[in-house]
């Protein structure tokens, strides 16, 4: 019996199969994030309780066997997935959340997903800001993994700013926990920064204290349409060099207006119909627009003030925009752009999506470069992303059917990331590593960089059992074959 048939035939011994999955279909849906690239693990494991997890992770240990933790599997980098198989700890049933509306504090366990963190905030008048475009589905404890921003992340910043104190254990099934129930906390190496972000290389979450922030009273949403991305792009540094605080400031260059045209206009040809006018009267044109989608929240005279301010702006640039967008609109453009990274299939039937990060002034070089990389490489390389902290979402479309476009692919987005490092910028903002972006790591760190990191993994993970194959060991994702398979954000 090989040393991971006796570890199942323990594991199954210990937890029973209503904690232990082992069946062909239950394993494959743990076999992979929004990548889509599937590794199958030996079993899939949901806890019901701490004991349970700690069970786990000392026979993992004891017999070496590779642990991945699971959310929803929503990561787009194939952060979740088991790339050596192992065992897949499933946390999406751990739903339990607290909220202390004194301490403005959550309290919650590592499957509650951002959505329900933020409607339990509701309730007493407070929110939890972090936004990406996936907090339906993405869930607590993948956020604090991965680091995740999102739309709102220039005023409100990302996970790593919320996180008051983690617990949950090292590879070893030892329980720890990183800070405590406080507001402040300096006693001791901050463990806890270490874990946000490690993509459950570190230790297993099994529990986060989070901090929350009064519920703004208003929001307020406007749309600005440009003849060219150089106008958006020079109009969202007057916004922000006007003292503007906005809580989104969404760029969306021309071929992704492009692509989400087509794509409701496949789907859903009511849904543009819908838009404000200053946007639908692009809909078939060409060159498509680019687009600003701009929310200022607050309180109403603040916001109003704001407004003010922003259409002074905004009409120097563009004689296209709205303003006092009712609810239901807003709701309906933010579920437009949500849905961009869907849209982009509208360009090819497989991509390499990239959330790279620049300096304010390097934006524009940027998005010049692109146009280079697709008239050497002949993909499309639709741009959208977050321009008041300077994340930008680039998609790099292609066929996997065919090698020499696989080959194109491969060679756009070592160009765009060796640009993005000459620029100053880095290759991740809010996705994290991943294996999608592991080639590339070591152009964003040095060898001593890279060095110390593995000797923290090294002290905490000895046996390298937790999430093994991610960061410094180089995949070639654009060969790796994507499963046709529909995940509930697809919907």
């Amino acid at each position: 019996m090989s040393t991971i048939e006796e570890a199942n035939r323990i594991l199954l011994d210990r937890l029973g199969n209503t904690q232990v999955s082992t069946d062909c279909d239950d394993r494959y849906q743990a076999s992979m994030d929004n990548l889509r690239y599937s590794r199958l693990p030996s079993a899939r494991i949901r806890p019901t309780d701490e004991d349970a997890v700690r069970q786990v992770l000392e026979l993992a240990n004891s017999h070496r066997v590779p642990v991945t933790a699971r959310g929803a599997g929503s990561a787009t980098t194939g952060a979740s997935t088991p790339l050596e198989g192992g065992w897949v700890l499933d946390f999406a049933g751990w739903k339990a959340v607290h909220i202390d509306p004194v301490a403005r504090m959550a309290f919650v366990q590592p499957g509650v997903t951002l959505s329900e963190l933020d409607a339990a905030a509701a309730s007493h008048g407070l929110s939890y800001p972090v936004d990406p475009g996936s907090r339906t589905y993405a869930t607590v404890g993948g956020s604090i993994a991965t680091n995740a921003g999102g739309m709102r992340g220039a005023k409100y910043g990302v996970t790593r700013d919320y996180v008051l104190s983690l617990e949950g254990f090292l590879p070893d099934g030892a329980f720890v926990r990183w800070g405590a129930n406080l507001k402040k906390f300096s006693a001791g190496y901050n463990i806890r920064d270490l874990w946000v972000g490690a993509e459950g290389t570190l230790g297993i979450i099994t529990g986060a204290v989070l901090r929350l922030i009064p519920r703004p009273e208003v929001q307020s949403t406007c749309l600005a349409v440009f003849p060219t991305s150089r106008e958006a792009l020079l109009c969202s540094r007057q916004i922000l060099l006007s003292g503007a605080s906005p809580s989104a400031l969404e760029f969306l260059d021309s071929l992704t207006v492009g692509s989400t045209f087509a794509f409701w206009e496949r789907k859903d040809p009511e849904t543009l119909r819908k838009v404000p006018d200053c946007l639908r009267k692009w809909n078939g044109k060409s060159p498509p627009p680019a687009v600003l989608l701009i929310e200022f929240d607050g309180d109403q005279n603040s916001v109003d003030q704001a407004l003010k301010r922003l259409l002074r702006i905004v009409s120097r640039h563009s004689a296209d925009w709205a303003t006092a967008i009712d609810l239901r609109t807003a709701d309906l453009l933010w579920k437009v752009r949500k849905a961009c990274s869907q849209a982009m299939f509208e360009l090819g039937p497989r991509k390499l999506n990239e959330d790279v990060v620049l300096p304010f002034d390097s934006q524009e070089a940027l998005l010049h470069y692109l146009q280079e990389v697709q008239q050497e490489t002949g993909l499309p390389t639709p741009t959208f992303g977050h321009a008041a902290d300077g994340n930008f979402h680039t998609h790099i479309m292609y066929d996997d059917a065919d090698p020499l476009m696989c080959e194109a692919a491969r060679k756009a987005v070592a160009l765009l990331m060796r640009k993005v490092i000459e620029l100053g910028g880095a290759i991740s903002g809010e996705h994290g590593i991943g294996l999608a972006k592991s080639p590339f790591f070591a152009l964003q760190h040095s060898e001593a960089e890279i060095g110390v990191m593995k000797a923290v993994k090294k002290a905490l993970d000895p046996h390298n059992i937790l999430n093994p194959g991610k960061f410094w060991e180089p995949s070639e994702p654009w060969h790796f074959p994507r499963e046709t398979v529909s995940l509930p954000w697809d919907h």
